[in-house]
């Protein structure tokens, strides 16, 4: 079955009510401030029974990084898994890869990230007009496989409603100092009667970025390889009735960024051992076509990611769709993503992946007291890598799931129910055997809004995260992490049982947020460092299982000070261990930090931040600890208006203190430092 046929489906029986067609006149169906799209009734965060976070605004366009890990980084509970400025995932308390549902408006971004560190995820932060991160278990309506957290990205490529004049739009170019960077994006929305369309696009370039000296000895100047291009566009266009829209949009993101602490050796294995020699030659081991970036102007023989994602996306929305229902909301996407990892002109490895998915969700209307949305969900997934002595497994992945979320009002209580179940087969080629899994979620909270300003939030959950084919299959060296892997086709399912209370202060002079989480994950797969050292920097991994616990907290305090003056202290902590001891690899370390925050008039605003990183001597076997740091960062913002457009100005510095920065959650933090002290100016033009 061609995989693009789910979301289709779904798209026509959505599209058949003859009632979206009803008048030219809409209105922007836009969110209120602080309701978080995500949730599953479009809850404010101080309703929800989980922490969460929302970036939009001034804020988004301040924080806004090359990659959504860089740009989430700092957020209370949120680090990043940096693999350089080309690829950078978020980590939620302490949880990655996998575990954090990365989200395109609700579907998946179907790319690589998840299979390794070193593959950038498949959206760009500057055509980002919102990101939600949802703290802790999100596995009722995203799937099993959230168990850490899910990052939603709100963008404008799909319209949803046809601009008042006609059009609407913005242009933003910027620059930094410490990779010479210049990026620029443009986005226009422009319709009439019940119809609008939408352009958008960017172009990064950024050379290799400058980097402390080590503490004692001559200091470098660049970090070799860190160099990040980026070209990603979309065109999209909606139908726009009273009751709702339907939209289609086509999208395609090309990188090439360099691949840090990176040197490729031969590999073979021996018995139950690898060895790994001396400086070899690639092959080209892609079949299928040869890429158009064979040398790149960086780096000549410095090796490097060339990345294609061509992406397809539906989405619509509905009111009073079905008697007995209020809304119906349908979210579908399609990707066809490959990139390749080359080395001297040559490609090492070529990963393909080929997936769907479609999610249609109904917000039923309230039934003895009780509102809530019932769904269902599909996902298909064509996966590969290709090398040549020792390729993956082709897999074939689907899964499918129905859920239900329900929530009940009484008086200061809310009361939050849900379910889901999940069924999962992945075939394999290859005489690799195949597997079949099913999981079932459950969970419940409430939030009592004890006093008019104050909220206590207590939620319990069971979630099963479903192995992936990856974690499965996987076998050989994969260079660019520089690691042999060895997956298991005997992995269970991965049972998550968590438990968490939020206090929060939403309104006054003083507002906070403080959660603490004990999270007991029977059978947790991680990958096992051996100990094993084959040579060439390797070093050989393996899945397995093992049961695990993490606990932690964050919290974030906000203090207006005076009219024009504010103090935010904020901070984070996990610790993660398996029950028969150890450290589970590569927790990020306590943070904490204060932000200051001025507006000097009506169009000017600045901010102070300032945190520090503790030591990590936390660690797993095999792994080394990660220094402490301080890091001091400022910012500056004008607003203007000029004819018919809104325009702002702003500059921001990052690392003023030049230190010498290590991220624990990196696979090569033992290699790379993170960038030295760094400008970015920037103007933002709206109309």
């Amino acid at each position: 079955m061609n995989p693009i046929r789910h979301p289709l489906a779904l798209a026509v029986a959505m599209a058949l009510p003859s009632s979206l067609v009803l008048a030219a006149e809409s209105r922007p169906l836009e969110l209120e401030p602080g309701v978080v799209s995500a949730s599953a009734l479009a809850s404010r965060v101080q309703e929800m029974t989980t922490p969460a976070e929302v970036l939009e605004g001034d804020a988004l366009v301040l924080r806004r990084g090359a990659t959504l890990g860089e740009s989430l980084d700092g957020l209370p509970g949120v680090h990043a898994a940096g693999f350089g400025p080309g690829a950078s995932r978020p980590v939620i308390r302490g949880l990655d890869g996998g575990r954090v549902k990365v989200l395109s408006d609700g579907v998946d971004v179907l790319d690589a990230s998840t299979v390794s560190q070193d593959h950038a995820v498949g959206v760009e932060p500057l055509l980002a007009e919102r990101i939600e991160v949802l703290k802790g278990p999100a596995t009722l309506l995203y799937g099993g496989g959230a168990i850490g957290g899910v990052v939603n990205v709100i963008d404008k490529k799909v319209p949803t409603y046809v601009p008042q004049n006609g059009y609407e739009g913005e242009l933003e170019l910027r620059a930094n100092s410490v990779a010479n960077e210049g990026a620029g994006l443009f986005g226009l929305t422009a319709g009439a009667g019940n119809f609008a369309v939408r352009v958008e696009g960017v172009k990064r370039q950024a050379d290799d970025y400058e980097i402390p000296g080590a503490a004692g000895e001559p200091r470098a100047d660049k970090q070799t390889g860190a160099y990040n291009d980026t070209d990603s566009y979309s065109l999209g266009g909606s139908f726009v009735g009273a009751r709702g829209y339907l939209g289609l949009a086509y999208s395609r993101q090309e990188n090439r960024y360099g691949l840090l602490a990176h040197e490729h050796v031969e590999c073979d294995p021996h018995g139950n051992h690898w060895h790994c020699g001396e400086h070899g030659h690639g092959h080209d081991h892609d079949a299928h076509e040869e890429d158009e970036h064979d040398e790149h102007a960086h780096g000549g023989a410095v090796p490097y990611i060339a990345l294609k994602q061509d992406r397809w996306d539906l989405r619509g929305e509905l009111s009073d769709p079905l008697p007995g229902f209020e809304r119906a909301r349908l979210r579908a996407g399609h990707s066809e993503y490959r990139h390749a990892e080359i080395e001297g002109g040559e490609k090492m490895a070529v990963f393909e992946n080929r997936a769907s998915e479609a999610r249609l969700e109904l917000t039923h209307r309230p039934l003895l007291g009780w509102h809530g949305v019932l769904g269902g969900q599909t996902t298909q997934r064509d996966f590969a890598r290709f090398t040549a002595e020792n390729p993956m497994p082709q897999s074939l992945t689907r899964n499918h799931a129905l859920f239900l979320l329900e929530e009940y009002t009484a008086g200061a209580w809310r009361y939050e129910l849900g379910a889901r179940h999940e069924w999962q087969d992945i075939d394999a080629d290859s005489g690799a055997p195949d597997s079949r899994h099913r999981g079932t979620s459950l969970s419940a909270g409430a939030v009592w809004t004890f006093a008019p300003e104050y909220s206590l939030g207590f939620s319990l959950s069971r979630a099963q995260r479903l192995p992936s084919a990856e974690e499965l299959y996987a076998y050989g060296p994969h260079a660019a992490s520089r690691t042999i892997e060895q997956g298991n086709p005997q992995l269970d399912e991965e049972t998550s049982h968590n438990a968490e209370l939020t206090l929060r202060k939403f309104a006054g002079a003083t507002t906070f947020s403080a959660s603490l989480f004990r999270n007991q994950v029977d059978d947790f797969i991680y990958a096992a460092d051996l100990g094993r050292k084959p040579g060439g920097g390797y070093r050989e991994i393996a899945y397995r299982q093992a049961d695990a616990v993490l606990t932690g907290g964050e919290f974030s305090v906000r203090q207006q000070l005076t009219g024009n003056f504010a103090a935010t202290l904020f901070g984070d902590h996990v610790r993660a261990t398996f029950k028969d001891g150890g450290e589970l690899p590569r927790i990020p370390a306590d943070r904490l930090g204060v932000r200051l925050e001025q507006r000097f008039n009506a169009a000017l605003d600045g901010q102070l931040e300032f945190y520090r990183v503790q030591k990590q001597t936390d660690t797993a076997d095999f792994e080394t600890d990660t220094a402490g740091y301080n890091m001091l960062g400022a910012g500056l913002s004008y607003h203007g208006s000029l004819s018919q457009a809104d325009y702002q100005l702003y500059l921001k510095a990052d690392n003023l203190l030049d230190a010498e920065a290590r991220q624990h959650s990196s696979l090569i933090k033992d290699e790379v430092l993170l960038p030295g002290r760094n400008f970015t100016v920037g103007m933002r033009v709206s109309f």
